[in-house]
């Protein structure tokens, strides 16, 4: 695996108890820099491979390499190399309840810094930084619970930005969300691209494939990856989307401009 590799699966297959399928033969590598969409319908596996990025659960059956080691129960284990992994790699639940524990924003952001072992000045002062970033530094003493959807998502997002991940994966980042925060949050995406960090987002909407996706893994029902290129070609593959369930029979997509925005039109 070259050194630009970050993760490199072969045949990886997940099934929950029961025998129940979620991951079926995938194959994909993923490297550094690289901003990429996981695009397929509710329960086709989206979530599920994310989580196993993430080392929150493993493989049933297949190899997954992160950072060219095995990624396994094992692995994980190691608290050397758990940590190391910890720092490198931040997940951002779709549900921010799920992810958000403490008394206050400012407490949630400094958590990983302190558990890191940075010094209470400097993990304060990442955690200042991003509250800026951000735009919720007059919620710094907020109990996270009591705020809004879009602003758990920023305080979520600012948590896991606080440890300087090299890989940010994010599953349906935009969903319940106001149009301002959803606006931020495609935003923030992008700028944290742009500045060297390797991006994997789950979605099922295909308006945000121009501005959140280089490059777009398409799931079937199946938990098969159906397909993998540029944005542009997923969205003019009419087929592959009603394969993938991702449009209605009835409609097509309209993609304006090389890089523009989509519309999803009713057949006359």
């Amino acid at each position: 695996m070259s050194a630009s590799c970050i993760y490199q699966l072969a045949e990886v297959c997940y099934r929950y108890q029961a025998a129940k399928s979620a991951l079926d033969s995938v194959d994909l590598t993923v490297q550094a820099g690289e901003k990429i969409v996981l695009l397929g319908p509710n329960g086709s596996g989206k979530s599920t491979l994310q989580k196993i990025l993430a080392g929150l659960i493993f493989a049933t059956a297949g190899t997954v390499s992160a950072f060219g080691v095995n990624l396994t129960a094992a692995a994980m284990r190691d608290k050397s190399f758990a940590a190391v992994f910890r720092q490198k790699i931040g997940f951002v639940f779709q549900n921010s309840d799920v992810q958000i524990f403490c008394t206050s924003v400012l407490d949630e952001i400094m958590f990983g810094p302190l558990a890191m072992g940075l010094s209470f000045p400097e993990a304060k002062k990442r955690a200042e930084e991003l509250l800026e970033y951000t735009g919720i530094r007059p919620l710094a003493d907020c109990p996270p619970h009591h705020l809004s959807g879009g602003e758990k998502k920023k305080v979520a997002i600012a948590a896991i930005l606080a440890v300087n991940p090299a890989v940010l994966i994010l599953d349906e980042p935009t969903n319940g969300l106001d149009p301002k925060s959803q606006r931020w949050v495609i935003d923030a995406i992008s700028e944290l691209n742009q500045r060297g960090k390797t991006i994997i987002v789950a979605t099922h909407h295909l308006e945000l494939l121009p501005e959140l996706a280089d490059r777009v893994v398409v799931f079937g029902e199946n938990h098969r990856i159906l397909a993998d290129g540029r944005h542009q070609s997923i969205l003019a593959d009419r087929e592959l989307l009603l394969a993938a369930n991702l449009i209605d029979p009835r409609y097509h997509v309209h993609l304006h401009g090389q890089d523009g925005h989509v519309h999803i039109h009713k057949e006359e």
